[in-house]
This record gives C-alpha cells, sequence and structure tokens, in this order.
C-alpha cells in the first residue's frame, strides 16, 4: 500500500514545487515587461528629442528588444513538446528546464533577469504539457501548490516575495561558495525532488499498469481556454490575498490565511468527494454553467460591496475557481492524438490578451494618439484602449467563463474524486492545517510605538509614481529610505499600488508601513488597487475618503485624523489631482478641459470637507498631495484666498522643486497646506526613488 501511494505524493510535491517556480517567474516576468518596455519608451524619446542621457543607460531599448525576441522564441518550446511529450523521461527533463530557469534569473553574467523568468515560465509551459500526458492526477495540485506556497512566501515578506529579493543569494554562512546560498539549495532540492520522482514513476510503470493508465491525459482546446482564464484569476486578485483585501476592503492581517485556505482546500480527497456529491445532483450539460454563475456570484458581490460581505464572497470565489484546476485536463484515449501544445500557446495568448486590457484599466488615461503613418487608427484604437476605464470586474467575469468553460464542455465526468488512501489524506490535511498555521504567523502586524504627547510633527507628502522611478525602475527599499531620511512622522502617499501586475503584486503602503514601524490607511481610488494612502507613527484614529469627478485618471480625497497629543486633533486631508497633458493634439482647448477638471476636483473637495475648515472652531487642518499644477496656477491661488498658508512660499524652484524629469523642467507639483498649524520648517529632499521629491513641513501644535 505504501509503495503504491509514494510515486503519487512524490509527483504532487514535485508539481508544487515547479508550480511555486512557475508562478513566481510568471509574476515576474509580467512585472519586468511592463517596467522595462516603458523604461525603454522613456529612453527612445529622450534620445528622439537629442536630450543628453545619463552614461550608462538606465534603461537599455536594445537589449529590451532582445528580451521581447527572445521570449517570443523561447514559446516554441510547449510546440516541441508536442513531438516528444511521449518520451517516459520526460518529466525530469522538464523539471530540469524549469530549475535551470530559475537559476538563470538570478545568474546575471549569463542572461538578464527578465530573459531566466521567460525561459522559466516556457519551460513552465512545457511541464505542464508533459505532467498533462504523464501525471493527469498531479497536474492540478501543480497550480493549487504553486500559488498557495507564493502566497504564503509573500505573507512573510509582507506582500513582497521574499524568495527573489538579493539576500536569498548570500551564503548561510559567510565564506562558503555561493552554492550555499537558500536560492540555489531551493532549486536543487527541486531537482533531487525531481530525480527521485522519476524513478519512484518509472518503478510504478513497471509494476502497475492501471495506476500509469490513470496518469495518462491530454490537454484539450477548451481545457487551454480554461488555462488562460483561471492564470489570469489567481495571477491578478485570487492568488494575491491583498489585492482581493484591498478590493473588498477588509483586513489583510484576517483574510489572508482564510484566502490560502480557500486555495488549499481542494486538495483534500474528501473535499472534492463533498463537491462532486453536490454538482454531480445536476444534469451534466448544466453543471459547468452553474458552477460558473456560482462563481461569477461571488464575483460581483466581493467586487461591488465593500466589508466583511464582500471579503467572504471573494473567499468562497476564490474556493470555487480553485476546483476548476482539474478540469483543464482528461484522461487520453488510446490512440488518441493531441495538439495539447498550440492549445497552451492560445490559453497564453488569451491570458495576455486578458493582462493588456486588464493594464489599460488603470493607465487608460494616459493612452496617446498615433502620429504619422498610423494617425488613421486614432478613430479606433485609442478610444478603445480608453473605454477600459472602470471595467475590472469585467475582465475577472470574462476570466471566469473561459476557466468554466472545460467544465462546461466535460459532461460525463467529474475529476473531483475522493478516491485516495488513508496517509494521502492525512498528509494533504497536514499541508492545509499548516499553510493556515504558517500564513497565521506570518501576517501577524509588528507592534508599533507610536508617537504621543509631542509639540510638534513632521508632516510630508510624497508622490511615489507606483513604486518606480523616472525610468520605471523599482525599489520600495529606496522609498523606504527616502520616508526615513525625511524623518517624517506623517507621509501623505500618492499614486500607490496595492496589488497590480505592473508593480510585482505588492502592496506598497503595507509593506511601508511594516518596515518603517508605521500605522497606515489606503483609499483605493482606481480599481481599489491604485490610489492613495497614509503612514503616520502616531496611531491613526479616523479615516475615510471619496471619489472626485475626474475626465482622465480616477483620483479622490483621503481624510485622516490623528490626536498627537492631549487635546490636540489634527485632521489631514491627501489628495491627487488630474495631470496635465496633451492626448488628443487638440493644443490649448484639452489643456483648459484638464485644468477646469482639476477646478471641479478642488471644488468637491471645498463643498465636501473644507468648507470654512481654517476657521478655529473646526481645529487644525493639513491638506496635501500633488496638485498637478504650478504655485501661480489659479487652483493654488484658491488654497491661498481660503486661508490655507504655503509654507514652502516664496522659496526658489531649485529649492521647493518636487518633480524632476530628465527634459522637463524643475516645477513644484506637490503641496502641503496649514490651517492653524506654524510652520517650524521645510524641506524637498533629492531622491532617485521617483520622479517626484518628498517634501515635509515641521508643524508646531502647541497653541
Amino acid at each position: 500500500m505504501l509503495k503504491r501511494l509514494q510515486p503519487q505524493l512524490f509527483m504532487i510535491f514535485e508539481a508544487g514545487f515547479i508550480g511555486l517556480f512557475f508562478v513566481q517567474a510568471m509574476r515576474f516576468l509580467i512585472a519586468m515587461l511592463y517596467s522595462r518596455t516603458a523604461g525603454a519608451s522613456v529612453v527612445s524619446a529622450l534620445s528622439l528629442s537629442s536630450f543628453t542621457l545619463p552614461d550608462p543607460l538606465p534603461i537599455d531599448p536594445s537589449l529590451v528588444a532582445t528580451e521581447l525576441s527572445t521570449l517570443l522564441a523561447l514559446l516554441i518550446l510547449p510546440l516541441i513538446g508536442m513531438f516528444i511529450a511521449q518520451w517516459s523521461f520526460m518529466p525530469l527533463i522538464a523539471a530540469g528546464l524549469v530549475v535551470a530557469g530559475r537559476v538563470l534569473m538570478f545568474n546575471f553574467n549569463l542572461v538578464s533577469p527578465t530573459t531566466g523568468a521567460a525561459f522559466t515560465v516556457c519551460a513552465g509551459l512545457l511541464y505542464i504539457l508533459v505532467m498533462a500526458r504523464h501525471r493527469l492526477r498531479a497536474l492540478p495540485y501543480l497550480f493549487v501548490l504553486g500559488f498557495s506556497a507564493d502566497m504564503l512566501i509573500r505573507a512573510f515578506g509582507n506582500t513582497v516575495d521574499i524568495s527573489l529579493e538579493a539576500r536569498w543569494l548570500a551564503p548561510l554562512v559567510d565564506n562558503l561558495p555561493a552554492f550555499f546560498s537558500p536560492q540555489f539549495l531551493l532549486a536543487t532540492v527541486a531537482l533531487l525532488l525531481a530525480v527521485l520522482t522519476f524513478f519512484l514513476a518509472n518503478q510504478r510503470r513497471a509494476t502497475d499498469e492501471i495506476e500509469t493508465a490513470l496518469d495518462r491525459g491530454l490537454l484539450p482546446f477548451w481545457g487551454g481556454i480554461g488555462l488562460g482564464g483561471l492564470l489570469f484569476l489567481w495571477m491578478s486578485l485570487f492568488g494575491l490575498p491583498n489585492a482581493v483585501t484591498a478590493r473588498a476592503q477588509v483586513d489583510y492581517t484576517l483574510f489572508t490565511p482564510a484566502l490560502i485556505g480557500a486555495a488549499l482546500l481542494p486538495i483534500i480527497p474528501a473535499v472534492r468527494g463533498a463537491a462532486r456529491s453536490f454538482i454531480g445532483a445536476f444534469d451534466g450539460s448544466v453543471r459547468g454553467w452553474l458552477w460558473m454563475l456560482l462563481g461569477a456570484l461571488l464575483l460581483v458581490l466581493g467586487t461591488r460591496l465593500n466589508g466583511v460581505i464582500a471579503g467572504i464572497a471573494l473567499t468562497g470565489a476564490a474556493f470555487v475557481t480553485s476546483l476548476l484546476w482539474w478540469w483543464i485536463a482528461r484522461p487520453k484515449g488510446e490512440k488518441e492524438r493531441t495538439l495539447g501544445g498550440i492549445w497552451i500557446l492560445i490559453g497564453i495568448g488569451l491570458f495576455a490578451l486578458l493582462l493588456i486590457a486588464e493594464n489599460f484599466t488603470y493607465d487608460y488615461a494616459y493612452v496617446r494618439d498615433f502620429a504619422g503613418d498610423f494617425a488613421f487608427l486614432n478613430a479606433y484604437i485609442p478610444p478603445l484602449l480608453r473605454g477600459f476605464r472602470g471595467f475590472g470586474y469585467v475582465l475577472l467575469l470574462l476570466g471566469l467563463l473561459f476557466a468554466a468553460i472545460p467544465m462546461a464542455q466535460t459532461q460525463r465526468r467529474i475529476p473531483w474524486s475522493a478516491g485516495a488512501g488513508a496517509l494521502t489524506s492525512l498528509v494533504m490535511i497536514l499541508v492545509v492545517a499548516g499553510a493556515i498555521g504558517a500564513s497565521v504567523i506570518a501576517v501577524r502586524p509588528p507592534v508599533i510605538s507610536g508617537v504621543r504627547d509631542v509639540e510638534s510633527l513632521r508632516v510630508a507628502t510624497y508622490n511615489i509614481h507606483g513604486g518606480y522611478d523616472e525610468y520605471y525602475r523599482g525599489s520600495l527599499e529606496a522609498v523606504a529610505l527616502a520616508i526615513q531620511t525625511s524623518g517624517a512622522d506623517v507621509v501623505l502617499l500618492q499614486e500607490v499600488e496595492a496589488g497590480r501586475l505592473a508593480s510585482f503584486g505588492v502592496d506598497q503602503s503595507l509593506w511601508l508601513a511594516r518596515r518603517l514601524g508605521m500605522d497606515r490607511r489606503f483609499l483605493g481610488t482606481n480599481e481599489d488597487l491604485q490610489g492613495l494612502a497614509v503612514l503616520s507613527r502616531v496611531a491613526i484614529a479616523f479615516d475615510d475618503g471619496a471619489l472626485l469627478s475626474s475626465l482622465s485618471s480616477q483620483t479622490g480625497v483621503q481624510r485622516v485624523q490623528i490626536v498627537p497629543a492631549t487635546d490636540v486633533v489634527l485632521t489631514l486631508y491627501n489628495t491627487w489631482l488630474s495631470p496635465l497633458f496633451d492626448l488628443s493634439g487638440a493644443g490649448d482647448d484639452t489643456l483648459a478641459n484638464q485644468e477646469q477638471d482639476q477646478q471641479r476636483q478642488l471644488n468637491e473637495i471645498f463643498v465636501r470637507y473644507l468648507g470654512g475648515a481654517c476657521g478655529l472652531e473646526l481645529g487644525r487642518t493639513i491638506i496635501g498631495g500633488t496638485m498637478h499644477n504650478v504655485p501661480d496656477s489659479p487652483i493654488i491661488t484658491q488654497m491661498r484666498g481660503a486661508g490655507f498658508s504655503d509654507p514652502f512660499a516664496g522659496q526658489a524652484i531649485e529649492i521647493s522643486a518636487t518633480f524632476e524629469r530628465q527634459g522637463q523642467p524643475r516645477a513644484r507639483f506637490d503641496y502641503l497646506w496649514l490651517c492653524n498649524l506654524p510652520s517650524a520648517g521645510v524641506g524637498v529632499l533629492p531622491n532617485s526613488a521617483s520622479d517626484h521629491r518628498i517634501a515635509y513641513s515641521e508643524v508646531e501644535l502647541t497653541p
């Protein structure tokens, strides 16, 4: 009995290891492609404008083009796999290629990290094809265990994938070779497990033809479609607990263990058996559609409502979609042929289209018209891309539709088998319980030693540009160091992201708060994952916010109250007004409309919050953020006329500028406005973590 179970368990855990590498590489690759292509476009635009560029180039456009070409070339691996997947040693070869790609991601002397990630992902696609051919029953565990392990690792890193950090390349003990680093040891363990599993599987093949036959399968066309939909759902939402909690506006600490548990529950045979009994009560022609409607209902509730109900709904949707991994492949007939490699690439193409569409649900306002020979497309493509505004939940529903199609197309078979031995069931239960327990420990917030009973506070405003500098090179650690260097007790942050794939899926305000030992509040303005945040060394007593009318990128205003001293209540407003840029070539008319948009947003802030704010009866008030306009503009004049004081007034632009990009003049776009709060000093700190600079003012709290 034990000998019969051992190969299957080893196959499951090997699949989990490879699945983890695949998921991590996919997340890394998506963010790197976004940032490097954006950075290359900036460098190319500056080159065409004859501006002097740094030497060496921050981003080499030719290298980025090579990386994209290499990625496209590597996609041939699944096609090759169609012809060789039947070879018995292919599971070992495919696993070895994924491990090799993982190593290449961190060996900068051979290929770039982006190319290493591309190799890992494409080798992972080959591995999926081979698993469907030789280890059908273990294939779902590749995704379930892979995503769950990724979530757990991110939980220990406060939403950052700590296994990709540089410190994982350092040897565990000084003076040892690099081979003894956690990164290489992890790859070695995965490779050794693959070798051991290969020999156990060969032994079983020679002695147990029935078990071998049960594991022989294929990935059909609809399976490829389902793969694309499921990858989108789990990459963009369910595989990122911080994205789920940001959309539902619930506590990250509470719901992360619940989401990891929901993702892992299907690996328990009894849970699959219960799902089989439930769905088996319905006719085969409607099972898949009913399951899709159940997931859609939970998804709509989770994305359109807020609070605990929304969090529970999205957790339920995660469980429903996790069970769909068992439907993307099916058993193979004796003489049946398959084009699985082509179907996988079609699924990945669908996944890529959904990712591109999802990106424009955030960046729709920055779509520019074509020029020159491509101007004829301006009536079609730009309006289409700008039309993705507010379509995030629609794309999620579309992804769910694609994910459920394999189940809808399968009428005679329900792959949620409860047939497993006691050892397998026990091991799976221990895996689920262990992961939930570990996640509870991992997400515990640190104890914050709050500032209290002080005579002054240093308040800062900082636009972190999504964690990227002007060339789209990311470093949250550099952002944290800039805040730390400023000595700020309270920081108003703009352009903060809480789980976008373009920013590596990180909840930036949560990570910064825990890194700096500060309290934090986040207000999602665009798809709930992009917006405003406040970090504070003084415990935050109250917060709320509101969206503002926006013709371009959706924005809002965030209100936070703190009590830094007895009988002293400080109210802070954080905002980001729409930027000014010319998208359509309409010149001054377009610019005038955008300035009116800013004016409308500021008026809404005054009507909702700031009417009479500078009256003594309303106490001490600060409003800060990115206003995207210069000190002599009408909206800035309006702020002064309302009684707000500008502690930076009269300073030369060389000292007070907060926005600085290559090829553009210095400007002051970020402001701090004070009411009933004398300023004891101001400063703007140069830093390269963002295209904005952090500006601060020391405010006196005593009368």
